[in-house]
């Protein structure tokens, strides 16, 4: 068994030389690899303990090692459930044969058919939005409406958003072709790359703050950012995020793009049963109330608030296209990111 909350380690490292670890069963345990940070998931793996008396071995590192080790460690890994980030991501871990079926009518009730796997193999466990974040000072609100009217020329030099490797653009641009064609999403990613402030750097909170700096008027980045920045105890970042107002764009039609934090059970899991009892309970409104207030996400239950300050951000449609699509068009997305010199 591996230590509790042991960071993975490098993959090369994870090598035959040494061996791979056996597949454990425990009846009271569970084997998590997560992609989420141990502070934005430990504390409902806590409360999970204290109801059921199972007892969580939790491993975290980023969505790609993780899809390795699982790859590497085939039928000897002691994986139980496997937590990412991104339908993209997902869908990779169900393609690469890493994930198997769910049958739960209590995951089907609470998550929405649009945030789960077609199959069942995985089900979305929190919501972020992907919204146009604009410069309260110099963007008037009223000047926004679609993603794709970020294209016209009166936005060139005045966008920014992280490069085209991350998978939140990469499952934007999917989500376009699924909605609009390939043409249609060419198109688009070709006019925003032509408007953008400056070469794709840093992540999403780096986008928020270049616009609050001045380096551009809009930022395209995901509502969990914004709001941890304004909900946070850096007055630096919330002075930086007070500066930014949030456009949900596409409200009539399609709606403002969605990407989700998911689960499934590994295909070998050895302790199956606990896994989905983990899923179901990470569904629960407790634990759901917990992603709205701590990580600044939208729970993926309807009938489950959002948080104080994601509420301040506005009521808007979603789009309720179905999140498996967005891993099927990856690389058509990459190949269009690529043609355009999105770097």
């Amino acid at each position: 068994m591996f230590r509790h909350s042991l960071k993975v380690f490098a993959i090369a490292a994870v090598g035959a030389a040494l061996g791979l670890p056996a597949a454990v069963h425990a009846d009271d345990e569970v084997n998590l690899y997560s992609a989420r940070q141990e502070n934005l998931i430990k504390p409902l793996l806590d409360d999970f303990t204290r109801d059921t008396g199972i007892s969580v071995n939790l491993l975290t590192g980023r969505a790609d090692e993780l899809l390795q080790r699982l790859r590497l460690e085939g039928r000897n890994s002691p994986a139980d459930v496997l937590i990412t980030v991104d339908a993209g991501n997902l869908h990779q871990a169900k393609k690469a044969g890493v994930l198997s079926a769910i049958e739960s009518d209590v995951l089907d009730q609470r998550v929405p058919e649009s945030f789960r796997d077609e199959d069942g193999q995985w089900y979305g466990l929190s919501l972020r939005a992907r919204p146009i974040m604009y410069h309260k000072d110099k963007v008037d609100p009223s000047e926004l409406s679609t993603y794709e009217a970020l294209t016209d020329p009166k936005w060139r030099g005045r966008i920014c958003i992280r490069s085209s490797s991350n998978v939140y653009n990469q499952s934007m641009v999917s989500a376009m072709i699924a909605s609009e064609g390939s043409e249609a999403a060419s198109q688009w990613v070709e006019g925003l790359v032509a408007n953008l402030a400056r070469p794709p750097q840093g992540g999403d909170r780096d986008q928020i703050r270049a616009a609050a700096a001045g380096v551009c008027d809009i930022a395209i980045a995901n509502t969990y950012y914004l709001g941890a920045m304004l909900a946070g105890d850096d007055a630096t970042q919330r002075e930086a995020a007070e500066q930014l107002g949030v456009f949900f764009p596409n409200q009539e039609d399609r709606g403002t793009h969605v990407n989700i934090s998911g689960a499934g059970v590994t295909t070998h899991a050895p302790n199956r049963e606990n896994a989905v009892r983990l899923i179901e309970f990470l569904t629960s409104e407790e634990a759901q109330r917990w992603y709205a207030e701590a990580n600044q996400e939208y729970p993926v239950r309807p009938d489950v608030p959002a948080s104080e300050v994601l509420q301040g951000f506005g009521d808007f449609k979603m789009d309720t296209l179905n999140l498996s699509l967005l891993g099927e068009h990856n690389a058509e997305a990459v190949r269009i990111m690529d043609r355009a010199r999105w770097r």
